[in-house]
């Protein structure tokens, strides 16, 4: 039997598993590794954090799994998206910091950039807003405000990547420096159309082309990893940003499949086909990881999902650990008019707008710390509803149920809240680590342990579907109560 090694190196902890040629999960390990905050608005990872702790689990599974090196047929990679590193081609030591996709700190940059009249430029080109959450402003910092860093950049010295980039050089000592399309589509260097780097862009962030990574497929052998990392040069076959990768491991090939993932954030990413959707509602379009020609999704982000839940926990101490959220919030049977806006930095899609802050609103006497937590989970389900609702009225599509996965897709009155609210089923598989599965599948079809898209789509395997419980008038009531809370949050200052 031959086998496949996916890594995810997620926001705040790195994976390893290892996939069986009939895409069953053999092993899993994980490895947490440290956030810093150095600045409000500021979020960064040390370099040498993610690689270190990637690094100690791919080895551990494979050590624990008791497979040989030689067994593994491809290695695939899942990574964080947006996060921005830069580093020394010869040494490759990090320059600085890793600053993390969270990170707000050139909202004044972009807010620069969009008083100049270029935001409709460069959304035209790349599919995204003009805001601090992507990458090219981020490495505008790093190269504008690091003493020496922008001649080292212009001289060839300097190599810049996401987190994806980062791994791949590490595991393949230096011998390779590329990214894939859905990650370079984060970036806002990158033209959506075209597939390549944009030279209109890289002159308004004054990014020199001599940092760039070489896009290559996202299925298809970019390289191998060094064989005394883990004994044995394995085919680095397959590369995705997390949620493309999540949408590849859910089976979601054609137009109108969606998913969400729901982790620190929440990520929704609608199939829209072989062309881009030019959106009215501040959605993004981005490209999906998948083998063969190119292919479009609209996504959606939700900042504060999982963070919601762990601020109940670190901030106000209303539970011990976050898994006890969902019996506390089962303590009631709604939230007793109780909305929690968690815009702890800003609010993504559809509002856009990074200087809204959170709020709870509703409270009586009567109000526990049961209806908080209940409150946390409608406000997931309600975020994410709003953008699924816009999603299908740019696309025209119509959405017939919705593939969920991450850690909070386990907790069964999340779920069931979700379809109540969004008035469709949602479909929890069988495997919720779907984004490494991604990674895997997309891995083992560029090295021949699988065939076709097919092939793995008839591997999916539901686990349980939550059907709506609500009417129509019910549900519109809770939405239109929600967003009354949310303009209440928002800073009402032009985006």
């Amino acid at each position: 039997m031959r086998y496949v090694m996916a890594l995810d190196q997620g926001t705040s902890s790195s994976r390893a598993l290892i996939l069986d040629e009939n895409g069953d999960v053999r092993l899993l390990r994980q490895q947490p590794f440290a956030q810093h905050f150095p600045k409000p608005g500021w979020v960064e990872h040390d370099p040498q954090d993610i690689w270190a702790s990637q690094l100690a689990v791919a080895q551990q599974v494979l050590r624990d799994s008791g497979l040989a090196a030689r067994q593994i047929a491809a290695i695939g990679v899942a990574n964080q998206r947006e996060t921005t590193l830069l580093w020394d081609r010869q040494t490759g030591r990090p320059v600085c910091p890793a600053i993390v996709w969270q990170d707000r700190r050139t909202q004044e940059a972009c807010g620069a950039l969009r008083a100049r009249g270029l935001e409709p430029l460069i959304s035209r080109k790349t599919g995204l807003l003009l805001d601090p959450y992507f990458s090219a402003s981020k490495l505008q910092w790093m190269l504008d405000h690091l003493p020496g860093v922008r001649a080292r950049a212009e001289a060839g010295a300097l190599a810049f990547g996401t987190v994806d980039s980062w791994i791949i050089w590490n595991l393949s000592g230096g011998a390779v420096h590329v990214t894939d399309p859905s990650n370079a589509s984060r970036t806002m260097l990158f033209d959506l159309e075209s597939g390549c780097w944009d030279e209109a862009l890289l002159e308004i962030f004054g990014i020199p082309a001599a940092v760039l990574p070489r896009i290559c497929a996202s299925s298809g052998i970019c390289g191998a990893t060094l064989p005394e990392l883990l004994g044995a040069a394995i085919p680095i076959s397959g590369i995705a940003g997390d949620q493309q990768a999540a949408l590849f491991g859910q089976g979601c090939h054609r137009a109108g499949m969606a998913k969400n993932t729901y982790g620190t954030g929440c990520f929704l990413l609608l199939h829209t086909g072989t062309a881009p959707v030019r959106n009215s509602s501040r959605l993004i379009a981005t490209r999906t990881a998948q083998p063969g020609p190119a292919q479009f999704a609209l996504e959606g982000s939700v900042f504060s999902a999982g963070a919601a839940v762990q601020w109940l926990r670190d901030g106000l101490g209303i539970i011990g650990h976050a898994a006890e959220i969902e019996a506390l919030a089962a303590e009631v049977e709604d939230s007793g008019g109780v909305f929690f806006v968690p815009a702890f930095t800003g609010l993504g899609a559809p509002y856009w707008d990074p200087g809204a802050r959170g709020l709870i609103s509703g409270l009586t006497r009567a109000s526990t710390r049961a209806h908080l937590a209940r409150a946390a989970l409608e406000a997931i389900a309600l975020m994410s509803a709003e953008v699924l609702l816009a999603m299908q009225a740019d696309a025209g599509l119509v959405l017939h149920e919705l593939q969920v996965d991450g850690g909070a897709a386990a907790n069964d009155l999340l779920m069931q809240t979700q379809a109540d609210v969004l008035g469709v089923p949602v479909v929890r598989p069988a495997c919720i680590e779907t984004t490494a599965l991604g990674a895997g599948y997309l891995a083992g079809l560029a090295s021949g342990v699988w065939r076709s898209e097919q092939e793995l789509a008839a591997r999916w395997r539901r686990g349980r579907v939550f059907e709506p419980a609500w009417g129509a008038g019910r549900r519109a009531t809770l939405l239109d109560r929600w967003r009354e809370a949310v303009q209440h949050a928002l800073s009402h200052q032009p985006a």
